[in-house]
């Protein structure tokens, strides 16, 4: 199974989890919960669904009996609604297990992070760690070909290094942030935000007017385990 195959099959476990649904609306239920996936077709989803089927982690049913089977001349076709098998939802509890090293990487990443509100928080820290470790290491590998190739690049090529650079740094403070926060939740401590104690900010800085929390800042204060 690819990379990318691997990553639509935990999405569509992981949708299907909450709630059995038809194609067309498990398909905009990715696009809008995973904007990496709007790229995804109906030719990738179907197959990926078929084979969910054929190794019993979806069961399909169609509810729709008022819908005449599908003719030139009618042109109408029921629904097939998916949901979870009993082994579906194994294999979706396994996948919300894995922290491994595939988990940090960018795709895997956003997957099992849009799901963190129904993982271990253990794991959570895990994927979190290992995620802000495989960008330092970017981070140190993109500074020494910045520095190794300053005077051979023009301006401009220069200006797109560096802003790829800010843009890793910036979700390396962001998982600095969240890390934080997990810990401060593990011992029971309130978490300051990052303008200092007593200054309720938004996520992206700026002071709420009404002093209230921001709910950006708080990720994992949705239903799901707790660890």
């Amino acid at each position: 199974m690819s990379r990318r195959s691997g990553v639509l099959e935990f999405a569509v476990l992981g949708l299907l989890h909450d709630a059995p649904m038809h194609g067309y609306e498990l398909r905009k239920r990715l696009n809008v919960l995973l904007g990496s996936f709007r790229a995804f077709s109906y030719g990738t989803l179907y197959p990926c669904l078929k084979s969910l089927v054929a190794q019993g982690f979806l069961v399909e049913d169609n509810p729709d009996t008022q819908y005449v089977p599908a003719t030139a001349l009618n042109g109408k076709r029921s629904k097939i609604v998916y949901r979870l098998s009993a082994e579906g939802k194994q294999r979706f509890e396994e996948l919300l297990a894995d922290s491994g090293p595939d988990a940090w990487e960018d795709e895997h990443f956003g997957v099992h992070f849009a799901f963190f509100g129904q993982t271990d928080r253990a794991v959570r820290m895990r994927v979190l760690e290992g995620r802000r470790s495989r960008l330092e290491e970017r981070l140190e590998r993109m500074r020494s070909s910045i520095a190794r190739t300053r005077e051979r690049f023009d301006d401009y090529t220069l200006e797109l290094q560096r802003h790829g650079l800010e843009s890793v740094e910036r979700e390396v403070r962001w998982l600095n942030e969240l890390i934080e926060t997990e810990r401060a939740n593990r011992t029971g401590r309130a978490a300051a935000p990052p303008g200092g104690p007593g200054t309720p900010q938004t996520s992206d800085g700026r002071d709420h007017a009404d002093g209230s929390p921001d709910p950006a800042r708080s990720p994992y204060d949705r239903p799901g385990r707790s660890g």
